[in-house]
């Protein structure tokens, strides 16, 4: 039976302090399965590429900061190129155990299964989110639930992993680079990719930033995200309407 070519794929930047220790994390959980670790440097003005690099990991830097969805567009694409079976996309920050990598892999395995997104709310595990965020993460995880008529609780996780036959589709220009989280569910389920969710424990961010830090970026999040899933929705209306 064939082995799964499997990537891990790490989106960074400025993680010089947290980068090393979450490649040893994950080179540990996943020893002697030949999985290839890969950092996507976004544009890091640390040491983020060096050390990743001298951990065993390939590293694959962008010349200027992208975004977040840039960088995880990157691993995709590295992914797709380099023909790999599944790839699982963890933070570089330590917020994400490496300890459910192999957990997202098994359930990925069962059929019919394309994504899986690793969840801090299915079951209590006591993180605790900033008021403003907690708010954010209610509202599109109820705008999901009712388009989609699944069950999601938590829209914004970053831990994921995905089956080779959604990359085409990762990599194209429908992606949402800005911030793809409850859009591109939304995309993915009306494009026929079937998403679950598997409960973890995830630990807080001890460094304090976000990619949504200031009230300023909250705000416009939450206002590109309606928009994009404004779109998502006419479009969708728009094709049932010419059909």
């Amino acid at each position: 039976m064939k082995q799964d070519k499997v990537l891990i794929s790490i989106p960074a930047f400025n993680e010089e302090d947290n980068i090393r220790l979450t490649i040893e994390k994950v080179k540990e959980v996943c020893k002697g399965k030949g999985y290839e670790i890969v950092v996507v440097n976004d544009g890091s003005k640390d040491r983020t590429a060096i050390r990743a690099a001298k951990s065993g990991a390939t590293v694959i830097s962008h010349p200027f900061n992208m975004g977040y969805g840039v960088a995880i567009q990157t691993g995709y694409k590295y992914a797709l190129e380099n023909d790999f079976d599944l790839l699982v996309q963890i933070d570089a920050d330590g917020q994400h155990d490496p300890k459910y990598i192999l957990k997202m892999l098994n359930t990925l395995r069962q059929p019919g299964v394309d994504g899986v997104i690793g969840s801090r709310f299915k079951v209590e595990t006591g993180y605790k989110a900033p008021i403003i965020r907690k708010i954010g993460m209610i509202f599109f995880n109820f705008l999901v639930n009712l388009i989609t008529g699944k069950r999601f609780t938590d829209c914004t996780s970053g831990y994921q992993a995905y089956h080779k036959k959604i990359l085409k589709f990762l990599t194209s220009d429908l992606f949402p680079c800005d911030y793809p989280d409850a859009d591109l569910i939304i995309m993915l389920y009306f494009s026929g990719f079937n998403l679950v969710e598997i409960p973890m424990k995830m630990q807080e961010n001890a460094t304090g930033k976000s990619m949504h830090g200031s009230l300023r970026k909250n705000f416009y999040y939450v206002a590109k995200m309606c928009l994009s899933i404004f779109t998502i929705m006419l479009r969708r209306i728009t094709g049932l309407a010419t059909q």
